[in-house]
């Protein structure tokens, strides 16, 4: 999503945002292998959007606008750039804007949980990467006995807490989505030197809308604690601002 009009930046149907070859975490196969140390947060650079959970969202509305997707699942997403393939928190070095909130999703990379087979039960996989992990090395996901290692077991709980929040944000959009709120935005950006950007492939809640949702929707959303995100959504439309001179400094 989140389409400039310079160029369109390849995904993978298959596999989840930033992931190449996610595999099982195995206390045998897996003894001697290790997370490498500062493998930074390069793979954000050619990204313009990442996904949020409802509950990072008061804390994403003050750094970055949060949009929706523009299927039926309307993910919310906190934009990153205002053009394909270009991360605009992320400097030349690979370091994040200083002091400034990097969305959970990113920060959980490079884990994940993946769906067993046949069960219902989920298990703990990384990215196996060349750029990621490393045999030998000094930050081991197990110990000499096969025990997890305090990496592997932050990781996990990580990944669980990322997996609940994450299935409260699917009902939340589902709902929005299946209410008619969300429509289509296209935002004329003008840039240095007379130039302007055309961002479009992005959803917004529409505040007339909003303001004449039925009282029985607004009193179940409020009942589960969904009103704060709404809001929280809309005062995140001030940081545009901020992306246009964030790209005025870039270019």
């Amino acid at each position: 999503m989140a389409k400039s009009n310079e160029q369109k930046a390849a995904t993978s149907p298959q596999l989840p945002l930033f992931y190449q070859s996610p595999a099982p975490l195995d206390s045998k196969a897996h003894r001697d292998l290790g997370l490498k140390k500062n493998f930074g947060l390069s793979f954000t650079r050619q990204v313009n959007a990442v996904p949020v959970n409802l509950i990072e969202m008061p804390q994403i509305c003050h750094v970055y606008p949060i949009a929706f997707s523009p299927d039926d699942n309307a993910t919310p997403v906190a934009i990153l750039g205002l053009r394909d393939n270009e991360n605009l928190f992320l400097d030349s070095k690979g370091e994040w804007l200083e002091d400034t909130y990097i969305p959970a999703y990113i920060r959980r990379y490079p884990f994940i949980f993946s769906e067993m087979p046949g069960s219902d039960n989920l298990s703990l996989c990384i990215d196996m990467v060349d750029t990621v992990t490393e045999k030998g090395g000094e930050q081991k996901f197990f110990d000499a006995e096969g025990k997890p290692t305090q990496l592997a077991q932050n990781a996990l709980e990580f990944c669980k807490s990322y997996h609940a929040a994450a299935q409260h944000t699917i009902a939340f959009s589902r709902a929005l989505a299946a209410s008619g709120l969300l429509v289509e935005r296209q935002a004329e950006i003008n840039v240095a030197k007379g130039k302007k950007i055309n961002f479009s492939g992005f959803r917004i809640i529409d505040e007339q809308k909003l303001s004449a949702l039925d009282d029985a929707t607004f009193a179940d959303w409020r009942k589960k604690g969904w009103i704060p995100f709404l809001y929280a959504h809309l005062f995140s439309g001030a940081q545009w601002q901020r992306l246009t001179r964030l790209l005025n400094g870039r270019m």
